[in-house]
This record gives structure tokens, sequence and C-alpha cells, in this order.
């Protein structure tokens, strides 16, 4: 027994060191010394996995090769290799890797967020791009996001009794405006039981898909039976298509009963296009935009809301600040408006701060490599999984003055300008996401909004935790609780 235990300790000793020197020899980019068999570097693998990915960085180099199990990963935290992985290299890496994930949350990677490059994936983009989140669109939901934003600080004053302070859980109410918005684009109403499914479903869908789901880098886990994540994403993909379903349903009976043509919801524009062509727009395909509509415009957002209002109690000057902007630029005898969002920079340089140090997608999306390429002089196989570390880049020393500090005036300033690729919350090159406008317009509104209408706090004179906690988007590890209070002189308005 003890000679099979040297045996095998010689084995993966000589192993690890051939495997050292191909690896030299093919000239492949710098890697941790020790993988090991099977697993590789997974045993790094530690949450949360963008500071952890960030300090492997810092040790070997902007550009990291990582075998996690049977995949090999590109590791990039630095601007001029994202910018020549996105632009040079950008057709070589605009496929995404078959993940479980995009298998049953993605119908069968047939989503514009799964599938990989080709005729579909382009065609579902000019789709989004000019039917779905045009500027035109989002004009045209204009009075929803107003009206969504009134019922918030309409509900929030109610709960304050003759103007004192009111305990409010923002996680929740935050979560509840973005997706009454989104879902009163794609169905025209918010239906209170249907949201909460829809809320329940892409809370679970963010939890399962941020997970490591060690099945996508072992395969023998799921031959031995050990995978149980698989059999989640299963059911969640069952419950999610079963509700698209309806709602696919309900709109095509209600579009047959009525005799009007215009398309006055995201589902009316996607019915009136299957009209036109029935074998390319199908159901499936209908369910997955809808699908990814709510999951992409509801727990980001509100992420993105919960971290700017924790930003913002932490630094009661800069709260201040923009109080006083909005004050300044909007008159004090309305809400304010979309219009009003260019006339303040200092709001918009708040949300892009926020944005900086806590990005909704701490690790842009993984790419692919579809053939051999050349990023940062190395050499990268075909087949490489991409991953650009946006957290590390946005939060680097070298490429920011004091990173850790909440500083939105470097976003009214030169500094803050989107100069190249130190700073991209929305991704970049051909998957950038296409809901940025869309994006910045709810987030801007609600929180301008909800600082123009009431005074704030903190709980305690302790700060708001920071702590990131699990999950794709960066979530909060604890939910943000504050105090707020109308401001007198909003109260006519509500």
């Amino acid at each position: 027994m003890e000679n099979l235990y040297y045996i095998v300790l010689v084995f993966i000793i000589l192993y690890m060191i051939t495997r050292h020197f191909i690896h030299k020899f093919l000239k492949y980019p710098p890697r941790p010394f020790l993988s090991i068999p099977i697993i590789g570097h997974l045993y790094l693998a530690k949450k949360p996995m963008h500071r952890t990915l960030a300090k492997i960085s810092n040790k070997y180099g902007p550009v990291v090769f990582l075998e996690f199990g049977s995949r090999q990963v590109l590791l990039v935290s630095s601007p001029s290799v994202t910018e020549e992985c996105f632009t040079t290299n950008d057709l070589v890496f605009a496929n995404r890797p078959k993940l479980l994930a995009g298998k049953y949350l993605g119908y069968n990677y047939t989503t514009l967020t799964w599938s990989s490059y080709g005729p579909h994936w382009r065609n579902l983009k000019r789709i989004v791009t000019l039917e779905v989140l045009s500027n035109k669109c989002i004009q045209m939901f204009t009075d929803i996001r107003r009206d969504e934003i009134v019922a918030l600080i309409s509900s929030l004053s109610k709960r304050s009794q003759k103007g004192q302070w009111v305990v409010v859980d923002m996680k929740s109410w935050l979560f509840k405006v973005t997706l009454n918005m989104i879902m009163r684009m794609i169905t025209g109403n918010k239906d209170e039981p249907e949201a909460r499914k829809f809320k329940e479903m892409v809370e679970e869908s963010f939890a399962l898909s941020g997970a490591s789901n060690i099945v996508d880098f072992v395969p023998m886990v799921k031959w031995m039976g050990l995978n149980s994540m698989e059999k989640k994403m299963e059911k969640l993909n069952q419950m999610k298509d079963s509700s698209a379903q309806e709602l696919v349903e309900l709109h095509r009976r209600n579009r047959a009963g009525s005799s009007l043509e215009a398309s006055t919801t995201i589902i009316d524009v996607l019915l009136s296009l299957q009209e036109t062509e029935p074998k390319y727009y199908t159901d499936e395909i209908i369910k997955g935009l809808i699908l990814v509509m709510i999951s992409a415009g509801t727990d980001t957002t509100e992420g993105t809301l919960e971290w700017a209002l924790s930003l913002l109690l932490n630094h009661p000057d800069s709260l201040k600040k923009m109080s006083n902007e909005i004050d300044n630029n909007v008159s004090s005898s309305r809400l304010m408006n979309d219009s009003d969002l260019s006339n303040l920079p200092y709001l918009n340089g708040v949300i892009n701060e926020t944005l900086r140090m806590c990005p909704a997608a701490a690790l842009i999306p993984p790419h692919e490599s579809k053939e051999e390429c050349t990023v940062g002089g190395y050499r990268v196989p075909s087949g490489t999984i991409l991953l650009v570390n946006l957290w590390a880049i946005q939060n680097d020393p070298k490429l920011w003055k004091e990173p850790t500090r909440f500083i939105p005036d470097r976003f009214v300033d030169v500094e803050g300008q989107r100069d190249g690729f130190k700073f991209m919350p929305f991704g970049s090159g051909r998957r950038g996401c296409p809901g940025e406008g869309l994006a910045m317009r709810m987030v801007g509104l609600t929180l301008g909004t909800l600082v123009q209408c009431f005074e704030w706090e903190r709980i305690s004179t302790e700060k708001v935790d920071m702590t990131e906690g699990p999950g794709l988007t960066m979530p909060k590890a604890h939910p943000l609780v504050a105090k707020c209070r109308p401001r007198s002189h909003m109260v006519k308005l509500f």
C-alpha cells in the first residue's frame, strides 16, 4: 500500500512538471504551477471569485492561463489586453461556452445571452436593438417608468406617519419597482402574483447561474450521479417556460379578439413578427427574449440601485451634493423626469462611480474562442473560455486614483469619461449589453426621484455593510435597510 502511495505521488509530480514544460513550449500565457490531475486549478476557486481571480492576476500578470477541470480558461485583467480581445479578436471570442446554465436556462443555447455567434444570434441582436430596446421603444415606455416610480414614492410616503422616520427594506422595494417596470413593458400590466412568481424565478436563476457547477468542468461528476445542480436547473426551466408560455398565449388570444393593430407591449411586437415569419419567430424564440429581458433587466438594475444608495448613505456629503443638484435643476413643483437626466452630471457621476466600484457583472459573462489566436503575445488555443475580470480593472490602483474611495466627481471630470477599456460596465464588442440605454434611465430616474423626495439616513451610526455576496450579479451580502422620511416641500406632490 505504501509503495502504491509513492507511485501515485511520483506520477502526479511528473504529470505537473511535464504539463508545465509543454505549456511553456507551446507559448501559452503564464499559469499557476500546481495543476492537479482532473481538477486542474479548481482548487484555487474561492468566493468571491472576482477577488480571488484578481489575486491570481496580481501574482502572474494581466494574462493568465488556467485549467478549470477539463476547460481551458484565459483570465484577463488589463484594459489593453481586453481591448485586444474585443477588437482584434472580437469575432474569435464571439461564442459562448456550452455550460449547463445555457442548456437549461437558455433554451438549449438559443437565447440572445447563450447563443453562439452566427446568423441566429445576429438576428436576435437585431430584433432587440431595433424592435425592443431602440431609443423610440425606450421613449414609448416613459410613462410606465414614471408611473411605477410615483407608486414607489407614494407607498414609501404612506409608511411614514406624519413625516416621521421609517425603516425600510430597500432591496425588496427596489426589486419590486424594477420588476414592475419590466413586466409592464413586456406584458402591459403588473399582475402581482405573476410578478412575485417571476421574481422568485429570477433570483433562483442568478443563484444557479452564478454557482460553480462542477459538472461544467469535471464531467465525471455527472457519470457518478453526484450532480444535483442540473436537476434544479431543469426544474426551474420547466417553471419559467410554463409561465412564459401562459403570457404568450394570453396576448395571442387578446390580439385575436381585438381589431387594434398597434403593438403596445414587447410581447405584441414579437407576436406581430411571428405573424409575418412564423417559421422563425417560434414561441421558443419569443419566450427566450422575454425571459432574457426579465432576468437581465431586474436583478442587475435593482442591484445597482441598492449599491448606489448604500454608497450615498455611507457618504452623506455626496448625498447632500446630489440632492442640491436636483433641487437646483428640477422645479420643486414637479417630479424629475427623463429629460432632466442630461442636466444632472453629479447624479450620473454617482451612477457611474457605483458601476465602477460595484459592477453588476464583476466578471464579464464568459466568451469562448472558436479558433486559435494570439492575446498579449501569447498563444490561446481554440475552445478557451475568456474571463475578463471587470471588477479588477475598474478597481486597479494603477488605473484609478484612490480606487477604494467613492468619488463621483471623477465621472464629472475628465478622468471618468469612457476612455478605452478601463471602464465598461456594460461589456464591449459584439456581445456588449444592448440594454445600456434603458438601464441608465431606469437607474437614473429611480435613484434621482428617491433623493428628490426623501431624506435618507443609516439605521445606526455604523456604516452600511458593503460586503459582496455570492451570485452572478455581485449582490450585497446583507440587503440594504435604511431610514427615510418625506422632504417637507415634496409632500404635496405625493
